[in-house]
């Protein structure tokens, strides 16, 4: 799965987390045991934990000896000493080995015990007889097989109970005080029952803090990813995506693989462990009634399965749908002065309730199917603990479990069916992520269409150490966009000289703007080169070819910050006074001067907060402040007044010659004194040549020309 590669670089923080879960797991999972032995032990036993008493008389003792065999009845004398009261005290030795010690007396035990309380059972006149050999120690332990085999199948269950019984009976023959023992064994049992519980509540904080940290940091890496990998695309990689499915990616996509890894460090990790350490513990309780969980695990897959078969095609769908809903979002805040121009609120209104309402009858139907889930899992865990309960009551009626085991199977149950429960809800919500991560890596995965050359081979060294103006060729260049059949450019072919101006005119469509884009390389030519001073763009890096070029688009956009900010885009380092020469250049000192803080004054973004003719004059500025050879405007003075298009175009004669200016112009008074126009109609070069050349030679300049100029401009007297 695509998520559990991004942990990759976490290694660390998930085995810190599997080590913690471990402990988590470990804590949790003793806490039931200990309830049984509150409930067994604490009050049932009165704190009385083994057969094999601290203390006991030395009638008791001889009885017990009497009762076992050879080896053990030596293995029993090694485990107590006497004391100079004449009672018999448990030892070091036998506390070592106390669990075997309470195999061995718990039926010897038990029979002293049952002696006191029936008259015709004569331990003491057996014991008498057995140390004056008149009886053997085979015929006394063949005497207790019958009574054991005489309890039937619970004898061993039975014989224990009985054997705590005649060591409660015991120690209040010695004087003991049960009460006292149940609170010192209650007390204790409830200390350590909290810390456990603090343990593991210390385990869960830091495997929360630790999975949230990695989730964190995958996030942010895949952030840093996409928005790195989306600033390598050209427009074409854009348009594929489009600017919302990029967004939504970037954001509600990412944001859900960030959900899910917490999830998956801290639940699909924790499940396995738990549901594994809660079979072992049920198998130390009680085996026989096993059946019950894997009817009941059986049942939740089954419940999983339907939910996952209806609900995934839908999870599938629903990102999907929130691109559309960010589209059509982005769409109406970004045309809304249109929107509000044609009084197309209502309808606008329409277009994006009907992508809302789909989103929202998607997300209705998904969680309206989840739903269903907790109720039936709920129901399942609760039909599991009536059935525990009822197979249970049977087990300790028969003497087989006692009520405290009893209920920590009940718990232990619990704990394996709401392993698999976790399990059951992630692997509802992972498929979702995984549509999300795949998202992110076609995005990811996407091989840019423009790259740099292999950096042997890349020539960016000629161009790095000149001066003055670039040359700008076009060697046969048609262009089409991606999978087109039609070209946009088709066999042009001009150069634009060092130190002059070259215009590009045309109508509407003719491929001006994309003349432009491919000398900026945001697009590559389909045939023929494009070359700056012989080399072709292809043969340098995207860095070096860029950094010979000034800029400006067709859509002037500011960013948020400040005019100096703006204008200094290329260089933050750039001095104050090549920013206030380029805002003087753009014919925009005025304005800015106007502003109480100057330099300083604040952009919002896209510069909306400036006119039209401002954020266009601080665009031009931006490509103006940058040491360029050569600079692009791509129909830059659209809005621009006649007096400052005329006042500009002085100051670009006057500051930048020697330089290459290659203008992209609608208006001809713009292009009129440019050292030549290339004019294109339909993708194709019609004419080169000065304005005047063009007026004579080449029709549809001159069509273009007439319906703007006088006849007085069309000889140049008016324009300047």
């Amino acid at each position: 799965m695509r998520i559990i590669r991004y942990l990759g670089g976490c290694k660390l923080a998930v085995a810190l987390i599997a080590c913690l879960l471990v402990v988590q797991a470990a804590a949790e999972l003793a806490l039931p045991d200990y309830t049984s032995k509150i409930v067994d032990v604490g009050i049932q036993q009165s704190g009385v934990e083994h057969a094999a008493v601290e203390e006991m008389t030395a009638r008791t003792h001889d009885l017990v000896a009497m009762m076992l065999p050879e080896g053990d009845e030596q293995a029993f004398r090694d485990a107590y000493d006497e004391t100079p009261e004449g009672v018999y005290r448990l030892n070091d030795q036998g506390r070592k080995g106390i669990d075997a010690l309470d195999r061995m007396m718990a039926l010897p035990l038990a029979a002293v015990h049952l002696s006191d309380k029936a008259p015709d059972l004569d331990l003491d006149g057996a014991l008498r007889a057995y140390q004056a050999d008149e009886v053997s120690k085979d015929q006394v332990i063949d005497m207790l097989d019958e009574a054991k085999e005489g309890l039937g199948a619970g004898g061993d269950s039975l014989v224990g109970q009985q054997a705590i019984a005649a060591a409660l009976a015991e120690y209040e023959r010695l004087g003991y005080s049960l009460s006292d023992m149940r609170m010192s064994y209650l007390v204790r049992v409830g200390l350590t029952m909290l810390g456990l519980a603090a343990l593991g509540m210390a385990a869960a904080v830091l495997v929360s803090l630790v999975a949230s940290r990695t989730a964190a940091k995958v996030g942010a890496t895949l952030r840093a990813k996409l928005f790195s990998q989306v600033v390598g695309f050209s427009d074409a990689e854009i348009q594929r995506f489009s600017a919302a499915s990029l967004i939504t990616r970037g954001t509600n996509d990412v944001q859900l693989i960030q959900m899910v890894v917490v999830m998956l460090l801290r639940m699909v990790l924790y499940a396995p462990i738990l549901a594994i350490g809660g079979i072992v513990m049920v198998s130390r309780t009680n085996l026989s009634m096993s059946w019950v969980i894997v009817l009941a695990v059986a049942v939740l897959g089954v419940l999983v399965a339907v939910l996952m078969k209806v609900a995934m095609p839908k999870f599938k769908v629903m990102q999907k749908l929130i691109d559309r809903v960010n589209l059509v979002s982005r769409e109406m805040l970004t045309g809304l002065p249109v929107i509000r121009a044609f009084d197309r609120q209502p309808y606008e209104e329409e277009r994006f309730d009907k992508a809302s309402a789909r989103l929202m009858r998607t997300q209705l139907f998904t969680n309206r199917v989840m739903t269903f889930m907790m109720p039936l899992m709920m129901l399942v865990m609760n039909g599991v603990s009536v059935l525990i309960v009822w197979v249970g009551g049977h087990s300790i009626d028969a003497g087989a479990i006692q009520t405290g085991d009893l209920i920590a199977f009940i718990t232990y149950s619990m704990v394996i069916i709401m392993s698999f429960l976790m399990i059951g809800m992630i692997s509802i919500m992972l498929p979702r992520a995984d549509v999300a991560a795949q998202r992110v890596d076609e995005v990811l995965q996407a091989a840019p269409s423009i790259c740099d050359p292999d950096p042997a081979r890349a020539r960016d060294a000629e161009l790095a150490a000149r001066t003055g103006g670039a040359a700008i060729a076009f060697r046969d260049v048609s262009f089409k966009y991606g999978d087109s059949s039609e070209c946009v450019l088709e066999h042009v072919d001009f150069t634009a000289e060092p130190g002059k101006t070259t215009a590009i005119v045309g109508s509407t469509g003719s491929g001006k703007s994309t003349v432009l884009k491919l000398v900026e390389r945001f697009y590559d030519a389909t045939e023929g080169s494009v070359a700056i001073d012989g080399v072709d763009v292809r043969e340098l890096s995207q860095r070096a070819l860029r950094s010979q070029l000034g800029y400006v688009p067709q859509q002037a956009f500011l960013f948020s910050g400040t005019i100096e900010s703006n204008v200094a885009y290329a260089d933050e380092g750039m001095p104050p006074s090549r920013v206030k020469e380029a805002v003087g250049i753009a014919q925009a000192a005025e304005f800015v001067a106007s502003k109480e803080e100057g330099l300083a004054y604040p952009v919002s973004q896209g510069g909306t907060n400036v006119s039209g003719g401002q954020r266009q004059r601080l665009a031009i500025a931006r490509a103006l402040a940058t040491q360029a050879r050569a600079y692009l405007f791509d129909d830059s003075f659209s809005a621009l007044d006649y007096k400052t298009d005329a006042a500009l175009r002085r100051e670009l004669h006057a500051r930048l010659s020697g330089k290459t200016v290659v203008i992209v112009a609608q208006r001809i008074s713009t292009v009129l004194h440019a050292d030549k126009i290339v004019v294109l109609d339909e993708g194709r070069v019609v004419g080169q040549g000065t304005h005047e050349e063009l007026l004579r030679t080449c029709g549809e300049y001159r069509e273009i020309a007439m319906s703007q100029l006088s006849e007085a401009e069309l000889g140049g007297g008016g324009a300047a």
